[in-house]
């Protein structure tokens, strides 16, 4: 898959294509069937198929401070996407500039002139330009002007998650906020995963014998609530099942909120330094202070077994997330 940084990077000789535009945050299984349909028809037409977004998020640029925490950093929706078949990535630096363009001249600089779209796919609540005056009703209306077709994708999909509402990056959020990750694997196909840089912490993990991976998280990063979860850490390659703590760390007094995952069975790992990803499976218990270090220790020893149950179930009819 091709990765564009800005419409400078696009090829001068760039032909027709299929196009779809949106944040697309998490790549969830609503936006799954909008960019699958947008894949579908270039092979129907024998053209690549593009999809538009942008960086940073529009809302820190028309309200500053807005920045909604982030489901998937870009480099990892560009895997998803490059998984369901996009030919091009285009993401498009999103200044003050950029978020005055008109409906019509967004259509006309981004579409037209550079991507000469030949369809538009797009769900039916997508907006566009100055405001978000644009619709699709307004998009399909330039296309017969400038050539393109438009279709629209029902991408509300519903399931458990969230009682039933549609699934969305919005109620996907909320549900990793409220420590829900299976509601929000159910929204998003596959476990919600966290990024980030392995530190050196305060090693209290290691002096009780479960030594964890620190992970200084990406900026805007959407972390599940405090407590103690199943998962897996990926690092240099493997996925390693894990039990993973997010908080605070109230047993020594702590008050930076913390990401860190000890790799069940796993001796001698030296991670310090490597990007690496968490992915989070299941919720185990909340974050807690115990009367003593032994009792910490048991309920340690406790998590780690819970969470090997809960991983050796779910890779026996899934395997381990890539």
């Amino acid at each position: 898959m091709q990765r564009w940084r800005g419409l400078e990077d696009i090829p001068q000789d760039w032909g027709r294509s299929v196009v779809t535009i949106g944040s697309y945050d998490g790549v969830h299984r609503g936006h799954q069937l909008i960019i699958g349909r947008a894949v579908d028809r270039a092979r129907e037409l024998g053209i690549p198929s593009v999809v538009v977004t942008f960086d940073p998020h529009p809302s820190e640029v028309v309200r500053p401070g807005s920045h909604p925490p982030l489901l998937a950093p870009h480099h990892r929706r560009a895997e998803l996407m490059a998984e369901l078949g996009v030919d091009a990535l285009l993401i498009l630096p999103f200044t003050t500039e950029f978020s005055k363009l008109s409906p019509a001249d967004f259509v006309v600089k981004v579409l037209v002139d550079k991507l000469h779209a030949k369809a538009v796919v797009e769900g039916p609540n997508f907006r566009f330009g100055h405001k978000a005056a644009g619709n699709v009703e307004f998009l399909a209306e330039l296309g017969t002007t400038y050539d393109y077709e438009v279709e629209v994708v029902d991408l509300f999909v519903s399931g458990e998650a969230g009682g039933g509402e549609p699934f969305s990056s919005t109620l996907t959020r909320r549900l990793v906020a409220e420590g829900d990750v299976e509601g929000a694997a159910e929204i998003l196909g596959r476990p919600h995963r966290v990024e980030g840089v392995v530190v050196r912490g305060a090693q209290r993990g290691r002096d009780l014998g479960f030594p964890t991976a620190n992970v200084e998280t990406l900026p805007h990063t959407a972390i599940p609530a405090d407590g103690v979860y199943a998962g897996w850490l990926h690092a240099q390659g493997e996925a390693m099942p894990a039990a993973i703590s997010v908080g605070t760390n109230p047993q020594f007094d702590g008050t930076e909120r913390t990401v860190e995952a000890y790799a069940i069975d796993r001796v001698g790992l030296d991670l310090y330094g490597l990007h690496v990803a968490v992915d989070f499976l299941a919720f185990v218990r909340g974050q807690a202070k115990f009367d003593s270090i032994e009792a910490l220790l048991e309920a340690i020893s406790d998590d780690v077994k819970r969470s090997r149950e809960l991983i050796e179930a779910y890779e026996a009819v899934s395997g381990r997330p890539k």
